[in-house]
């Protein structure tokens, strides 16, 4: 492996290094795409057979969850090998195919980069664990037992619990902020450094377009390991954690989002770019200071590109009133920075039974907040599925997979039920996904909206991504431009887009009833393609129930 050092490549000015910024990124959770082999387990070679279909959707990039090798106890977040294919998914050469065939067909590629923490049965780890003195000793994060053999402090795992766990080779305890099996590395120690920056090449090496990095935030604790102060009730929230989960009880300070991690993004950026225009986008997770951290961590052009947080994710439903607060506190706390939305992925229910599935037309009301999503200042993310407004899975507990869902059953019934497969013919054994049974089963309601379904239906939901993501192409300043809102009531939400000479009125109704918004923006010429129906006159502009309008400002 070449060292992180050395640059390889030149930018190329003719490049647009920019075409992360409004980027639209269809996330695929690779377990649950396509099955090639019927195994029962998606693969590599199923997504390449898919990618034709997520070009026609218009979307810019792909994002692909963990397919390295992986004892899978965290499906795949539990890295072994960083610099392989797990069996499961296919080879080296597959995943060399599928960049270049998306590529082919326009789309860039984005891969899960897991570095905070490995699999317990990673090579590094084997040899930190196994005694106090060798080359990789101080590795992880590893600590003394109290005098009286308890955990070094109070911290907490976001997986329930302790987040030390002893280990009887070393006697002492390591820190997992996840699973006990995930050991968390040592982000102190410079080699470790300099070893995932090596890892990180040897992808950008393989053609990616760019990475998403799970838990950004996680990667650096206080080497004082100070215990975490308590969150006192009234602060708490659900967004990073269930609200079964103790670890909604501590303000965490200590174990993450620590100021030690600038300057390791600091390196990684400059990593990056070396290479013609690969860009990252990185999750945080901290319920208290989200978008502070999120402001820091794109700041100045320095470290990553773009970051998301949990704001539009948490089980709390989207309203006209949230909307503008999330964007405009950004807007104070990031004025250069870059954010990326989203309301649904693999990790929260899916968006269709979070907020939908109480309103009057569950359907109007997807086709409205994805319009509203896409529209708003900052790239975007769409999970798979998303587009066909599947809801979120009813499972059974002996049909569960994850973890997660396993420790804290039934009131928080864990990921298994966003991660279902794909649906791609409503006639086919298993919706298309696969012939063998799947790892998860697949809902008998999803069939209904099967691609092959939807698929010519202008009323569908999945027309109207590709009508409303073809829109959006032919505007710049929806996907570019900067942002400011215009004063609206209730369930109304109205603002402008500028990018260069074009500027844009849009206005959304998240209501099922009709309402009129005063744009106030004299002359207005209606834009057309968009799907929605909203008219004006001389006067306000007037929405139907789940209504949208966009117009041009002369």
């Amino acid at each position: 492996m070449q060292s992180a050092l050395k640059a390889t490549s030149r930018p190329d000015p003719a490049i647009d290094r920019d075409w992360w910024r409004g980027a639209v990124i269809y996330q695929i959770y690779p377990r649950s795409y396509q099955d090639s082999n019927d195994d029962g387990i998606g693969d590599l070679k199923g997504i390449v057979r898919r990618l034709p279909y997520i070009a026609s959707l218009g979307v810019d990039a792909i994002w692909i969850s963990p397919f390295f090798k992986s004892p899978m106890k965290d499906f795949g977040y539990d890295v072994s090998d960083y610099c392989d294919v797990d069996p499961m998914f296919g080879t080296l050469a597959d995943f060399d195919a599928l960049v270049t065939e998306a590529h082919r067909l326009g789309l860039k590629v984005m891969i899960d980069e897991v570095l905070s923490h490995t699999a317990d049965i990673h090579p590094w780890f084997k040899e930190s664990r196994s005694n106090r003195t060798n080359a990789k000793a101080d590795w992880y994060v590893w600590a003394d037992a109290k005098p009286d053999g308890t955990p070094p402090n109070n911290w907490l795992s976001i997986f329930g619990g302790s987040a030390w766990q002893w280990d009887t080779s070393r006697q002492q305890y390591y820190m997992h902020n996840f699973l006990a099996e995930q050991p968390d590395l040592n982000f102190h120690n410079k080699e470790v450094q300099d070893a995932l920056l090596d890892i990180t090449r040897f992808w950008l090496e393989r053609g990616v377009d760019g990475f998403r990095l799970d838990t950004i935030n996680f990667y650096f604790h206080s080497q004082g390991l100070e215990n975490n102060p308590p969150l006192p009730p009234e602060e708490r929230n659900d967004q990073t954690a269930p609200a079964v989960n103790p670890y909604n009880y501590q303000d965490h300070i200590y174990d993450k989002s620590r100021p030690e991690n600038l300057g390791f993004l600091e390196r990684f950026r400059a990593l990056l770019d070396e290479y013609p225009a690969q860009a990252a986008v990185g999750e945080v997770g901290d319920s208290q200071r989200g978008l502070e951290v999120v402001a820091a961590y794109t700041a100045d052009g320095k470290r990553v590109h773009m970051c998301y947080s949990f704001d539009f994710l948490a089980p709390e439903k989207i309203s006209a009133a949230k909307v503008r607060a999330v964007l405009e506190a950004f807007g104070t706390v990031a004025r250069d920075g870059w954010s990326c939305w989203a309301f649904s992925n693999h990790d929260v229910m899916r968006v269709a039974s979070r907020w939908a599935a109480k309103e009057a037309d569950p359907t109007a009301y997807l086709k409205v907040i994805s319009a509203l999503l896409m529209s708003l200042r900052g790239s975007v993310c769409i999970y798979q599925g998303e587009e066909l407004g599947l809801g979120e899975a009813e499972l059974k507990f002996e049909d569960l997979q994850d973890p997660y869902g396993i420790r804290f059953w039934p009131e928080f019934k864990g990921r298994d039920g966003c991660r279902t497969p794909m649906v791609w013919d409503a006639a086919a054994r298993n919706g298309g996904f696969s012939a063998a049974k799947p790892w998860l089963p697949v809902p008998g309601k999803h069939l209904s909206q099967a691609v092959n379904v939807q698929q010519g239906d202008a009323s569908s939901l999945l027309e109207h991504y590709r009508r409303f993501l073809a829109f959006r192409r032919q505007h710049p300043a929806l996907a570019k431009g900067d942002i400011d809102f215009i004063e609206s009531d209730g369930d109304t939400v109205a603002f402008t887009r500028r990018e260069g000479n074009e500027r844009i009125a849009c206005a959304f109704n998240l209501g099922g009833k009709s309402v009129e918004i005063n744009l106030g923006q004299g002359a207005l010429q209606p834009l057309p393609g968009h799907g929605f129906s909203g008219q004006t006159g001389s006067g306000p502009v007037r929405l139907g129930g789940y209504g949208a309008w966009f117009g041009r400002i002369d």
